[in-house]
């Protein structure tokens, strides 16, 4: 057997000469499926301070379409608490939930009771095939595996039908937004602008079966900071880092924003970026 040129075999008996470090083993990275699971978890705080989506996004998306969303049928996969399917309900659609977690599930039921909820993945489908208008994923499908997510769309959708992907992203030009996001890179070791990076066509289809069109819709809410703290703690990123790491991101986070913002609201703006593909008629 042979050893590494660097180490070190003191003569049998001796003392050694320095004594060995002892290190922390470095805190293991979350895993995605432990970021994705983390949301049952705080469904109520999620459903109650997540940001929803302006009326501009379903125009958008029935101009991309080209079919419009009152009686259609559409599956929303991913629902979570429902803010996407309620808001495509209120349009007039046709709508069921597809939602895998035990938590989200169960504050969807509390909060919609009467729009049906399948449980299951984009992965895998529990729906007919070729039986849907239109297919949504609100801030959902970076959670899917686009190598069985893809071809699952394609087989439930009708010919002619719609995959619909969209994401509501900072809007990191509001200098007060880059700095908070800035904060939160450092604290929690993330890069916050891959977020807008990696929403493109390629990063949602790597095998380019499906050909996208992009739009970008600009918004915003106006909110009181702890609202907006509930928001951003409802981020898998901030539930999987332990309540202690988040809990000292948050105070300081707070005296920052209430130092700028006297009054104690904070106006968040959003880019939602809509990626839509259309199956062959």
């Amino acid at each position: 057997m042979t050893t590494p040129p660097t180490a070190h075999h003191p003569t049998p008996g001796a003392r050694p000469t320095t004594e060995p470090k002892l290190t922390e083993p470095p805190t293991p990275e979350p895993t995605r499926s432990a970021r994705a699971h983390s949301f049952n978890t705080a469904a109520a705080q999620y459903a109650a301070n997540r940001p929803s989506y302006p009326p501009a996004l379903f125009d958008a998306i029935e101009d991309l379409a080209g079919h419009p969303l009152p009686g259609s049928r559409v599956a929303d996969i991913g629902a979570g608490t429902g803010i996407a399917t309620a808001l495509l309900n209120a349009r007039g659609a046709d709508v069921i939930a597809v939602e895998p977690g035990d938590g989200m599930a169960a504050q969807f039921r509390r909060t919609l009771p009467a729009i049906p909820l399948v449980r299951g993945t984009g992965d895998d489908l529990p729906l007919a095939t070729a039986s849907l208008d239109f297919v949504t994923y609100a801030q959902a499908w970076h959670w899917t595996d686009p190598a069985r997510a893809v071809p699952e769309a394609l087989r439930v959708l009708r010919p002619g039908g719609a995959l619909a992907l969209w994401w509501n992203t900072d809007a990191l030009d509001v200098p007060w937004i880059a700095e908070a996001a800035a904060r939160t890179a450092r604290h929690f070791s993330i890069d916050i602008s891959a977020e807008k990076r990696n929403v493109n066509a390629q990063a949602a289809d790597p095998t380019g079966r499906l050909d996208f069109t992009r739009r970008t819709v600009r918004w915003s809410r106006r909110v009181p900071v702890d609202t907006h703290l509930a928001n951003i703690a409802s981020h898998s990123v901030f539930l999987v880092h332990g309540e202690e790491h988040t809990a000292s991101f948050l105070a300081a986070e707070r005296e920052h924003l209430l130092r700028a913002f006297p009054d104690d609201f904070v106006e968040e703006v959003y880019e939602v970026v809509l990626l839509l593909a259309k199956t062959k008629g």
